[in-house]
């Protein structure tokens, strides 16, 4: 379980994040002293599906001179869930500065990949610092979001004969079970967002005539 203190700063929070489908990608390019750089921009909410679109972009510009990739996969500017590449470039001219651009972007549980084709000029640190800086900012400036909300949590206990209309009514409140624990009568632990949380409660006292217990577990 997690603690108490830990469910109040998860009530407390609700973050932008990039509005796209699970396979979907925001991409922007642009010519800087005639290298080719592109920015492919993902919805990673956790390192391994960063990691999975890095490969994915590696595999579609095999040929490009580098594909310098970072992430930070939770809220915004949390870096527990960082990584970043300068995939050939010198050392710290790429990944970090692309990284410090999602820390800052406003904008949780993201991955941007830059593509470079290099195009004969070379662009020296501040350069290609500042080039990819840039391109993952443009990405930013472009990219849909929208808001995540951390869900709240609600303890039902119900009677076994009213189970199965229970769990034919929880979607109708976008409500989930996290937790179910049989034993005198049936626990249940579920997640659904703040706004629905009266209504359900009505309907289930109307459900099950008043002998139902619900109690607020985040806060």
């Amino acid at each position: 379980g997690v603690c108490p203190t830990l469910h109040l700063f998860l009530m407390s929070v609700s973050y932008r994040i990039p509005d796209l489908e699970p396979e979907a990608l925001h991409r922007c390019e642009e010519s800087i002293r005639r290298s080719r750089f592109i920015v492919s921009l993902a919805h990673t909410p956790n390192p391994e599906t960063a990691k999975a679109f890095i490969e994915r972009i590696k595999r579609e510009f095999p040929d490009a001179t580098h594909n310098c990739w970072a992430y930070a996969a939770g809220a915004p500017g949390a870096t527990g869930q960082v990584g970043y590449s300068d995939d050939g470039e010198p050392h710290g001219t790429a990944g970090r500065p692309m990284l410090t651009m999602l820390l800052h972007g406003g904008v949780g549980e993201l991955c941007a990949v830059v593509t470079r084709y290099f195009g004969g000029i070379k662009l020296g640190t501040g350069g290609l610092v500042r080039a990819y800086q840039g391109m993952v900012k443009a990405g930013l400036e472009t990219l849909p979001t929208r808001e995540h909300m951390i869900p709240a949590r609600l303890e039902v206990i119900l009677d076994y004969p009213h189970i199965t209309v229970f769990r034919r009514l929880l979607p109708d409140y976008r409500a989930t079970i996290a937790e179910e624990h049989f034993g005198v009568d049936a626990a249940y632990q579920l997640l659904l967002p703040e706004q629905n949380i009266s209504a359900l409660e009505t309907a289930l006292a109307e459900l099950t005539d008043g002998a139902v217990l619900i109690t607020r577990l985040d806060v």
